[in-house]
């Protein structure tokens, strides 16, 4: 079997998290694989461009970042509700670009709410942020938390979609082969 590259995605205007996830195999029997090194981080776009320029910003940097890390797949946070009826559009403007991109990429992509994230890093669908960094920690046995918070986001959507699918894909590429 070969690795597995799972990026996760948490979209925003000002401020859009990713977080990759390394799928390695550890042994020859199927369904054996460990994690290889995690990388996170953010894409800042300033408050003082217009969102025309903020949205081109968050095209160029994401192709740069994904022509880079070479993800074999994407997981990006659902929109379901919003609180906030003012972040729900530029949000779903970044989220529209984002979506354009990984198809750009002929990249398979994958939706999750946070209570779907949520339940799968803690088995707790109403954590905290805090709870998600600390597990994140411990599962993947990093040396420090994920910070800031929409790049520990992105690391755990790609966490998610490798507990819902991720799995079976592996298992699956390692019985074909």
């Amino acid at each position: 079997m070969h690795s597995m590259r799972i990026l996760g995605i948490d979209p925003g205007l000002g401020r859009v998290g990713f977080g990759l996830l390394e799928i390695v195999p550890t042994g020859d029997a199927p369904g054996m694989e460990g994690f290889g090194p995690c990388q996170w981080g953010v894409i800042t776009t300033s408050k003082d461009k217009p969102d025309g320029a903020r949205l081109q910003e968050i095209h160029d940097d994401l192709t740069e970042l994904m022509t880079h890390l070479c993800p074999d797949v994407v997981a990006i946070e659902r929109m379901f509700f919003f609180r906030n009826a003012t972040t729900m559009v530029p949000v779903s403007q970044a989220r529209g670009v984002i979506l354009m991109l990984i198809h750009r990429f002929g990249l398979p992509v994958y939706e999750y709410t946070p209570m779907q994230v949520k339940q799968a890093i803690t088995g707790y669908g109403k954590s905290e942020k805090a709870e998600i960094q600390n597990m994140l920690v411990d599962l993947l046995h990093l040396e420090k938390k994920p910070t800031p918070d929409d790049a520990a986001d992105g690391l755990a959507l790609a966490v998610c979609h490798y507990n819902h699918v991720g799995r079976l894909q592996a298992m699956q590429a390692a019985t074909s082969q």
